[in-house]
């Protein structure tokens, strides 16, 4: 990010009013004083950043686009600005690594006002200094379209502790954390614009606008060593089910009755005539940790346990030789509901 430190933005109603270069300083004026590895923070053309000695750098990118990732019409700016770093922040917590830095890129709309402008920075900020992330630099451009808010978060983590997707095998148990279900029903109650005095409805909008990455959770599991397998529940449980499956060339058995659904979002699916177990596992911005880990390493986890105090860890299945995921209800075995994929019908 360029521009200089004395343009100020004051009376300007509109990003397009104030420019880009105002802009720039606006978000300048807000960051907090760099970290001494910033070697040169946001001003240059790029940042310089001096590395962690043995450690190695995990590089995640994810782009929020207007339409397709939020509605304005139902998610506050504040929200837009959270969700943006948070669903980086969970893809680095699936890696076990510890978040850095971050990069920035906007492309907004002429027209939307300078103070959503400002509550989109309060959100991200705010994530960013609870995480300890350095905003290192990025880049602001109009948009003829939708508001895109494209983030690269960095991270690092040690040799031979970082978790990856493929390392499932037959035997192990399958743990999600958290509870499933609330994000999608917060979305839906948004979106129908409900206030259900039969759910808590706070509690389900809260859970899909501000969802909190498990950056702790996914350090200590990598720490110990204790997960053979991870990914985050950004696509929803049955998305992250059949990643891991196909990664690690195993299957799994899930039990319907073990699975964490939260209760409020048990009720707001069940009043509205669906299925809790379909629509919680097919739900997705849950952004919890999907893990597995060997019988052996069972004692590791319940170390981790003590020092994630407060997040349940549940046991919902095991790895199977079979390819494939099967949904168990008692007696019956079916198929999981799809999960969340960009371009499908």
């Amino acid at each position: 990010m360029t521009a200089s430190p004395d343009v100020l933005v004051s009376d300007r109603s509109t990003v397009a009013a104030a420019g880009e270069h105002a802009l720039i300083a606006r978000i300048r004026q807000r960051l907090p004083a760099p970290p001494e590895w910033l070697v040169v923070p946001p001003g240059d053309d790029a940042a310089v950043v001096a590395p962690v000695r043995n450690a190695f750098d995990v590089i995640t990118t994810d782009a929020c686009i207007e339409g397709v990732h939020f509605d304005r019409r139902f998610v506050p700016p504040d929200a837009i600005g959270h969700r943006a770093l948070a669903a980086n922040l969970s893809d680095l917590a699936a890696m076990g690594a510890e978040p850095r830095y971050a990069l920035l890129s906007l492309a907004l709309p002429a027209s939307l006002p300078l103070p959503d402008f400002d509550a989109i920075l309060d959100g991200l900020l705010s994530e960013a200094v609870r995480h300890h992330v350095a905003i290192a630099g990025g880049n602001i451009s109009s948009s003829p379209g939708p508001l895109v808010i494209d983030v690269t978060a960095v991270g690092t983590v040690r040799p031979r502790r970082f978790m990856r997707r493929d390392g499932a095998r037959p035997g192990d148990v399958v743990f999600v954390s958290g509870a499933i279900g609330a994000a999608r029903a917060g979305l839906e109650l948004r979106r129908m614009a409900a206030d259900d005095s039969g759910t808590d409805s706070a509690s389900l909008s809260l859970r899909y606008l501000r969802p909190e990455a498990r950056v702790r959770l996914g350090l200590q599991l990598a720490r110990r060593q204790a997960a053979t397998a991870c990914i985050d529940l950004s696509d929803g449980l049955a998305d992250g089910l059949r990643q891991l499956a196909g990664a690690s060339g195993a299957g799994f058995a899930i039990d319907a009755g073990a699975l964490p659904i939260d209760p409020a979002a048990r009720q707001w699916f069940e009043r509205q005539g669906q299925d809790p177990v379909a629509a919680a596992v097919a739900g997705g911005d849950d952004y919890e940790l999907l893990f597995t880990v060997s019988p052996k390493r069972l004692g590791r986890l319940r170390g981790v346990e003590r020092l994630v105090r407060g997040l349940p860890l549940t046991r919902i299945g095991t790895v199977t030789k079979e390819r494939g995921v099967a949904l168990r209800r008692g007696t019956h075995v079916e198929d999981l509901p799809a999960g969340h994929e960009h371009f499908a019908e």
